[in-house]
């Protein structure tokens, strides 16, 4: 599962969005520079898959109708595939910046040797993802069949039905499902794919600044992971990292306008399906990106207008050097017939928006307008434009010495971003230099009116273009007496965004696979059988027991009789504060392996038990039997009391439990009433492996295990072990810091407890 989700899936992305983008370009006469071929691709795409869902009955058939798409593009586009393999060698740098994005931006996963995601304990917006694309493949936009009473139709009801924007999860789940891959494992290659697809327009924007091989590629690596998009890839915020492509293609169309603009009205068709694009994958907010390119254009048109300009196509590879000039010169009919074009072509792309477009409306401006931050305690800093942020989370302000050095290379960075703004209006790059500007005014405007939640989406989506000009002052710099300076401040950049990116991997918190694997194994067993009331706090099973109708009492939408149970959102759901008779709804009850929870009440039975979960299905006629108690605790724990513990420097004790930070080993006497098998359980958080011993005997590690969100209590794998009864030592150690992913993620321990093992 591994390689397939990590390598193949990737090839067989790569083969789609080129297939689909050779076939734009033959239908637009061929205007697009080659490097746009994947992100107008994936656009074209989206629009398909949009198109194929919005009738229900045809949604199966969309991983096929991606396909039917790529393989047309393929025999059409054949002789500009034959002219650019023929050039391949001269084309080397450009053709590895894609597959180094591709691998810097997946690095967390790749490393790990697993199928995960590094989105984990983040946002669980991607378990919402995951769980619309599967739907949408499998249903369409159909919803009349939702039991909204329970978590999984409340949340599908609340996102889908209500028109929020889905072309990231149609794409995701039309293309996984051709090679079978759960959407779990292949959601955090997709993200990385669809960012590195940014590299190509990030390649032809650097270029048009003045720079080429090993400069542009360094370039174009920098544009596509300054620090605030790595984060955004890393939480898996999917429309953001898919909009952002899009929005930096629509600016290399800008910038080669004289290759589409006046050559024939079939060149507005690239153009017009990264709007459909963006608007089914970012919303309606799309928008606004989409008007600030429009605006250039226009005033482009409008000059060429007045001056006559002919529109030239550049040559493609294996053509004859001279540019081909159009025999007509600009008229105002000729920009009407384009502008017919692109709006029909846009009109038919983003469809199922149109027809909705109060529902879409509705749902851009709540975005916009939330008081919810999410995750975010505090606005982020506008400095993150500049692409670096020496720190391990983009949430945190660096302090000490790592803020000086943090704000020193900021400045550098602003400063050359000023010399490549005014290179690009000396040079007459005013395409050029009118799309960057309308992009910061524009992020001006909506930081401004946005609240903090839209600030951060869009600070994050103006970041590549702050540092594309951080590139074109180094271009600059090149090009005068100061060549040593610019290479000097090109590395400075560079390594930079790269250390940047570097210290958020090492701080990244991967899904355990394990854990999940056993929850899709409960779905298999269990499909159908439902509804179940699903107990732990994990968003992530609704895509998981996709089949078994699950209500989650502390999800944000529990089922309505259940929710006082847990006390509010991603609080524990405690079973004894449920009156039987409330579960009648329920044949199955899925919970997570803890002794020290309560049972479901005596009307369930032990069905199924896994390393991590238990199912309980209801005895026939249990409750026609009269009154059911409820579910008891387990009274034979042995509690281990964290305050008692001695613990090294820098292990303090805080609300959530004991928070390790950095190696050391914590220690713990307690004792036992009786001999024994014993089980041993810690609850927390880990991402690095801690070593767990009692009376120096080691028991075994425990790493990688996380809960659905840093609000929750996760009780990990239990280590067994015999032990007599009386006084004995438990230490846990918890090893140096080494460049595995994640390493420097979660750390924290709530609660320790032994007991009596049951035989199996």
């Amino acid at each position: 599962m591994f390689v397939l989700t990590t390598l193949v899936y990737p090839v067989v992305l790569a083969l789609l969005c080129v297939g689909a983008g050779l076939l734009v370009d033959r239908a637009s006469g061929g205007v697009l520079p080659a490097m746009l071929f994947p992100a107008v691709g994936a656009a074209a795409l989206i629009v398909v898959s949009q198109l194929s869902t919005y009738v229900a009955s045809v949604a199966p058939a969309t991983p096929y109708l991606l396909v039917a798409v790529a393989v047309a593009g393929l025999p059409l586009g054949w002789r500009r595939m034959q002219a650019l393999a023929r050039v391949w060698r001269a084309s080397l740098w450009q053709l590895l910046v894609a597959p180094l994005a591709y691998v810097l931006a997946l690095a967390p996963v790749l490393l790990a040797g697993r199928p995960t995601f590094s989105s984990y304990m983040a946002l669980a917006d991607s378990a919402v993802h995951m769980l619309g694309a599967d739907f949408l493949i499998r249903h369409g936009q159909d919803y009349s069949h939702l039991d909204l009473r329970n978590s999984y139709g409340a949340f599908m009801n609340a996102y889908y039905n209500s028109s929020y924007p889905s072309g990231a999860d149609t794409l995701l789940g039309g293309s996984a499902f051709l090679l079978r891959l759960p959407l779990i494992w292949a959601f955090q290659p997709f993200t990385a794919f669809m960012l590195a697809t940014a590299s190509g327009p990030a390649w032809v924007l650097v270029r048009r600044v003045g720079l080429e091989r090993a400069w542009a590629a360094a370039g174009a690596l920098t544009i596509t992971l300054p620090a605030l998009v790595y984060a955004y890839e890393l939480i898996g915020s999917v429309k953001e990292i898919v909009a952002l492509p899009l929005i930096l293609s629509m600016g290399a169309l800008v910038v080669t306008h004289r290759r589409w603009l006046w050559v024939d009205a079939r060149g507005a068709i690239p153009f017009a399906l990264l709007v459909a694009a963006g608007v089914a994958a970012l919303g309606m907010a799309f928008g606004a990106w989409a008007l600030a390119a429009t605006v250039v254009l226009a005033a482009v048109a409008i000059t060429g207008l007045v001056r006559g300009e002919r529109g030239r196509r550049a040559p493609a590879p294996g053509e004859p050097a001279r540019a081909e000039r159009v025999r007509e010169a600009p008229s105002l009919g000729r920009l009407a017939v384009l502008v017919g074009a692109g709006a029909l072509v846009l009109l038919v792309g983003a469809w199922p928006t149109w027809v909705d477009l109060s529902g879409s409306l509705r749902v851009a401006n709540a975005i916009a307008s939330t008081s919810n931050s999410g995750n975010l305690h505090s606005p982020l800093h506008p400095t993150q434009l500049a692409g670096v942020w020496l720190g391990g989370s983009y949430k945190l302000l660096p302090t000490g010495f790592v803020l000086t050095l943090t704000s020193i290379l900021v400045a550098i960075v602003l400063a050359l971003a000023v010399v490549g703004m005014g290179r690009a209006v000396c040079c007459g790059r005013y395409a050029l230099a009118g799309w960057v500007a309308s992009t910061i005014v524009l992020w001006l405007l909506l930081s401004t009116y946005a609240t903090t939640w839209a600030d951060a989406k869009t600070l994050m989506l103006t970041s590549p273009v702050v540092v594309l000009m951080a590139w074109a002052g180094i271009a600059a710099l090149r090009a005068s007496p100061l060549r040593l300076a610019a290479s000097l401040v090109a590395f400075v950049l560079v390594g930079g965004v790269l250390v940047s990116d570097a210290l958020q991997y090492h701080s990244s918190n991967l899904a355990p696979t394990a854990r999940y694997e056993e929850l899709a194994s409960v779905n298999t067993r269990f499909a159908g059988r439902g509804p179940t009331l699903f107990t732990d706090f994990d968003e992530y099973s609704l895509y998981e027991l996709r089949d078994m109708d699950v209500g989650g009492p502390d999800f944000a939408h529990p089922p309505p009789p259940l929710a006082a149970a847990a006390g509010g959102y991603g609080n524990p759901v405690e079973l004894d504060r449920i009156a039987p008779a409330a579960l009648l709804a329920y044949p199955l009850i899925v919970t997570r392996r803890d002794p020290s929870a309560p049972r479901p009440p005596s009307a369930y039975r032990l069905q199924w038990q896994g390393t991590y979960y238990q199912v309980w299905d209801r005895i026939p006629g249990a409750h026609s039997r009269g009154p059911v108690p409820a579910g008891a605790r387990d009274t034979r724990l042995v509690n281990l009391p964290l305050a008692r513990t001695v613990r090294p420097p820098g292990w303090a004790l805080s609300r959530k439990g004991i928070v390790m930070g950095g190696a050391g080993t914590m220690s713990a006497t307690f004792t036992l009433p009786h001999g024994g098998a014993w089980e041993l359980w810690l609850k927390g958080d880990v991402m690095r492996a801690l070593t767990v011993r009692i009376d120096g005997l080691t028991l075994g590690t425990l790493g990688g295990q996380l809960d659905g969100n840093s609000l929750v209590v996760n009780a990990l794998t239990p280590l067994r072990t015999r032990l007599g009864a009386g006084r004995h030592t438990l230490t846990i150690t918890r090893p140096g810091a080494d460049l595995a992913p994640g390493d420097g993620g979660a750390a924290t321990l709530a609660a320790i407890f032994l007991v009596p093992a049951v035989s199996l």
